[in-house]
């Protein structure tokens, strides 16, 4: 009995040693960062902007893939399913928990079925009127003008669910207002009817709005961050006259079962990566704050948005198309 304990306890410890050293040598092949949307936007910035630093650190080539449609879903869903080795992680913005409410019939759960590694930063939306159209000063007179007349204004977005319509969503419910909804396939044609005066407002990221904004063409009346943006320092946040802000967060996610020591090794990199200059000034340039996080940091902050957002979803009764 005695000598077949202790064949167990050393099969037990070999399988332990043998675990741990399969890892010891991460990584010793490429590495896949997948990204769920198009080239040139802005998650697309943060995961190569890491992929062109991290084989400096790591001694492997990061490569981006870009895997767009259906809401970021056909890209995270395949980084949810991938083998959890090490080699593919998933660079995502919080679309990814906003969907696990719009979509219920997702084959993945965008809450549990990763592992986080490191939020990188904060993005913010701005709320717009065009100058020629509303005469609007402040985030007080959107809420007392859109109080006096009841659906009698539109707000436009790139569509239903996009983080643009539930940061709208958001504020309305908070001020209880009423506005109509118009979603349009993408931002380009809601921006050119919002600059010809076809529609009244709308959630813009900061890179899009900035130059309309520069040229007179849009007014920004707050900022959906925490904090006041350095590119419009007189712009008021929403969280200091009327709602909760809407601020959206973009970070590195792993499958769900990764090696807790691949996690924290990378965590360690992304960090020390998002701190360079180059990489702050890159960030800006999209109206990105830096903003890294532990992994546990990381998952309290996606736990809480999915809470918050499917709280939004639900009170508003949006259904994605």
């Amino acid at each position: 009995m005695f000598l077949k304990w202790m064949s167990i306890i050393f099969y037990v410890l070999l399988l332990l040693a043998t675990g741990s050293s399969a890892y010891a040598g991460w990584p010793d092949r490429p590495i896949t960062f997948v990204v769920p949307y198009t080239p040139g936007t802005g998650i697309d910035t943060i995961a190569r902007q890491l992929a062109a630093r991290l084989p400096a650190k790591l001694g492997q080539p990061v490569v981006v893939e870009n895997l767009a449609g259906a809401s970021g879903n056909i890209g995270s869903e395949k980084a949810a399913r991938s083998k959890p080795d090490g080699y593919t992680f998933l660079v995502q913005v919080n679309t990814l928990v906003m969907n696990k409410s719009l979509y219920p019939e997702l084959r993945y759960d965008p809450v549990n079925d990763f592992d986080p590694v490191s939020q990188t930063s904060w993005g913010s939306l701005l709320l717009v009127v065009n100058p020629a159209v509303q005469k609007i000063s402040t985030i007080q007179d959107v809420i007392q003008v859109a109080k006096s007349k009841p659906n009698q204004f539109t707000y436009a977005t790139p569509g239903v669910g996009t983080p643009h319509h539930l940061a709208m969503a958001l504020f309305l419910q908070r001020n209880h207002l009423e506005m109509l909804h118009v979603p349009y396939k993408g931002t380009s044609g809601a921006v050119t009817d919002l600059l010809g005066g076809r529609i009244d407002y709308m959630f813009l990221p900061v890179h899009v709005a900035l130059p309309h904004i520069l040229s007179g063409k849009l007014k920004a009346i707050a900022t959906s961050s925490p904090e006041k943006l350095p590119q419009l320092p007189d712009v008021p946040t929403l969280s200091q006259s009327s709602s909760d802000n809407a601020d959206m967060w973009y970070g590195v996610l792993a499958p769900k079962g990764t090696p807790s020591d691949i996690i924290k090794q990378l965590n360690h990199e992304v960090v020390k990566i998002i701190d360079e200059p180059e990489v702050v000034k890159a960030f800006k340039s999209q109206g990105m704050i830096p903003a890294p996080s532990s992994p546990e940091e990381f998952r309290v902050l996606i736990v809480n948005d999915a809470r918050r957002w499917a709280d939004v979803v639900k009170a508003g009764n949006i259904k994605a198309k």
